[in-house]
C-alpha cells in the first residue's frame, strides 16, 4: 500500500484535482498580503515558511510553517515540499534553483520569474557579485528599493502562473 501524501506535496497520480500551493520564503517578503489575496481568488493554499512567527490570515488555506533557526532550515523545508503543483515566492537565487529542479514555478518578490533558461545566469551573477562585494571591504549596495511597479508586476505574474496551473489541471 503506498504511503499517504502530504497535503502540500501531491503524488504523481493526483495532481489534477489538487489546488496549487504557494510556498512563501517569508523572511523579508514584501508581498505577503498580495499573495493571500491572489491565492484566495484562485483557491490556492499558502504556506508561509520562516524561522520566526509571522501573523497570517485566519483561513483554512493559509498555514504558518515555523522551522528551526538552523542555517537554511526554511529553504530546506521549501525545497523539500516543492513540486509541479507549487509556486515558490523567494528572492533567494539558490533556493529558486533547488525548487526549479523539483518542478515548481518560482517568482521573485518583484514578479520576475526564475526558470530553466534564466537560473544559470542568475546563479553566476550572484557569485560574481558576492566576489565583488568581498573585495570592497564593506562597501556595497543592494537591490533597488521595492516599488509600486514591482508590486504590480508581482500581482500580475502570480495571477498568470496560477491561471496557467489551473488550465493544466
Amino acid at each position: 500500500m503506498p504511503a499517504p501524501q502530504s497535503p502540500d506535496r501531491p503524488g504523481p497520480d493526483d495532481t489534477g484535482d489538487m489546488p496549487a500551493t504557494i510556498l512563501v520564503d517569508a523572511d523579508a517578503c514584501p508581498v505577503k498580503d498580495e499573495i493571500y489575496r491572489v491565492a484566495e481568488r484562485h483557491g490556492a493554499h499558502v504556506r508561509v515558511v520562516s524561522n520566526d512567527i509571522f501573523r497570517v490570515p485566519v483561513s483554512e488555506r493559509v498555514k504558518r510553517v515555523v522551522v528551526s533557526d538552523g542555517f537554511d532550515a526554511a529553504d530546506d523545508w521549501i525545497a523539500d515540499n516543492a513540486s509541479s503543483r507549487t509556486v515558490v515566492i523567494t528572492a533567494d537565487i539558490l533556493l529558486a534553483e533547488r525548487c526549479l529542479k523539483e518542478g515548481a514555478q518560482v517568482l521573485a518578490h518583484n514578479g520576475k520569474p526564475f526558470d530553466a533558461a534564466s537560473i544559470g545566469g542568475a546563479v553566476a551573477t550572484r557569485a560574481i557579485m558576492a566576489d565583488l562585494r568581498a573585495g570592497m571591504d564593506g562597501i556595497g549596495g543592494g537591490p533597488p528599493p521595492f516599488s509600486k511597479a514591482d508590486r504590480s508586476r508581482f500581482l500580475q505574474a502570480l495571477d498568470k502562473v496560477l491561471t496557467a496551473m489551473a488550465r493544466k489541471g
